[in-house]
């Protein structure tokens, strides 16, 4: 019993892979890179357009938080802003709350007459690029 004992245990003297400890760090520090390049890093990224994003919203700008509230900035505060959602009806929702900034009435209108006037001068299929959506619509070319 003892001989197999000896048989399942690593050669007398230590005649284990050379370089055992070191590679078997490698795939750790392999694993770390990859988890870093493609997870850690665009996360760090979002946040840092996230918070730059909160510090440049001003009185007049329309947002929405991430309960969904759409509203217009009435005042600011350095930890919640009062945000006018209907006719004189006001909250106040912290920062950290503010999920992105909408776009402008201006800006709505220009982009409204800018794709109106694509597809009307397309096919007479009735299907247009913006109804196949981004992708499908580039794939395809419609």
């Amino acid at each position: 019993m003892s001989e197999l004992a000896y048989a399942m245990g690593s050669p007398p003297g230590g005649g284990g892979a050379p370089g055992g400890g070191f590679s078997m760090l490698v795939p750790l520090l392999l694993m770390f890179a990859v988890f870093y390049f493609l997870l850690i890093r665009p996360q760090q990224k979002k946040q840092r357009t996230h918070q730059d994003m909160l510090k440049s919203l001003k009185v007049g700008d329309r947002i929405i938080t991430t309960g969904g509230l759409v509203g217009t900035i009435v005042e600011g505060g350095e930890h919640s802003i009062k945000l006018e959602i209907a006719d004189r009806v006001r909250v106040e929702v912290g920062r950290s709350y503010i999920a992105g900034r909408m776009a402008s009435k201006e800006s709505k209108e220009a982009q409204a007459l800018s794709t109106h006037e694509g597809p009307a001068q397309g096919s007479g299929t009735g299907s247009s690029a913006s109804g196949l959506g981004g992708f499908l619509g580039k794939l395809f070319g419609k």
